[in-house]
């Protein structure tokens, strides 16, 4: 294990290119909440991510579309407040920066000032280039995401897997090199072939995180109530479960009903 995984210092966008530099792995999951977030960020991980992802997991939409920036700012500094070492990274929702770029710098700016965080994400390439670079220069610290962009999902007609044709895989090795080359401190990869992916890697200085896009990416992201096999009826391929919080939870509140009714809780030590 390098020294990068046991310094427990603030973990920064400029620590996610240090360790690609050193050819050491980046683990993020996502969190929407306080006491989720403080939970992943004391069990070491180098970042969090406040997804739009809240939209569906969090409200029970079927996409991330109808999420607001007030609600991602809520999500956000809840989350903010729990990290005290990851780093902590927050979605920009649809329709907060494809408008102009002057209204997605100054929704970058209330974002930052409101939440706590220390990074934003958005997703596109070269269309979106000249946004980023005014939110960069602004001094916000920004990743990318490219290949399924959920966002985009009645653009592409659903989830599948993206750049599979040359055109677009071409394409998303173009986008990648912009977002590097204006600034872009990391890029997520998601579902995109794993030859295109490690292509990618190899051809940008920022660090790469995927989801679906095979290991030779700088880094791995999930969303945590699916890794941890809370989500029910959802397993791609690329998803792996870490844990199964579904039973855990379902056992624990089983317990509690059963000593509710059986008039065993709460017993004498337990009243005052």
């Amino acid at each position: 294990m390098g020294y990068l995984s046991i310094d427990k210092k603030k973990i920064t966008s400029k620590t996610f290119v240090e360790l690609k530099q050193a050819g050491e792995k980046i683990t993020m999951l996502t969190a929407y909440d306080y006491t989720t977030a403080g939970i992943i960020d004391a069990a070491g991980i180098d970042g969090i991510l406040v997804g739009d992802s809240a939209s569906n997991v969090m409200a029970g939409n079927e996409t991330t579309l109808p999420i607001s920036i007030d609600q991602m700012i809520y999500h956000a500094r809840a989350v903010a407040r729990a990290c005290k070492h990851c780093l902590v990274v927050c979605d920009m929702p649809f329709g907060s920066y494809q408008v102009s770029r002057e209204e997605g710098v100054r929704n970058a700016v209330r974002m930052m000032k409101e939440t706590g965080v220390d990074a934003l994400k958005m997703e596109g390439g070269i269309e979106i280039a000249d946004t980023i670079r005014g939110i960069i220069d602004a001094g916000i610290p920004v990743m990318g995401h490219l290949g399924l962009t959920p966002q985009s999902v009645h653009k592409f007609g659903g989830y599948g897997l993206r750049a599979k044709e040359e055109a677009e895989a071409e394409k998303l090795l173009n986008d990648a090199r912009t977002l590097d080359a204006v600034g872009c401190f990391a890029i997520t990869l998601e579902k995109v072939p794993a030859k295109l992916a490690e292509e990618v890697t190899k051809s940008v200085s920022c660090a790469t995180i995927g989801i679906g896009a095979g290991s030779g990416t700088d880094g791995q992201i999930l969303v945590y109530a699916d890794a941890l096999g809370m989500t029910q009826g959802f397993k791609p391929k690329f998803l792996r479960h870490f844990a199964d919080v579904n039973k855990c939870m379902t056992d624990g509140v089983q317990e509690y009903i059963h000593t509710v009714k059986a008039c065993s809780f709460p017993n004498i030590d337990e009243s005052y």
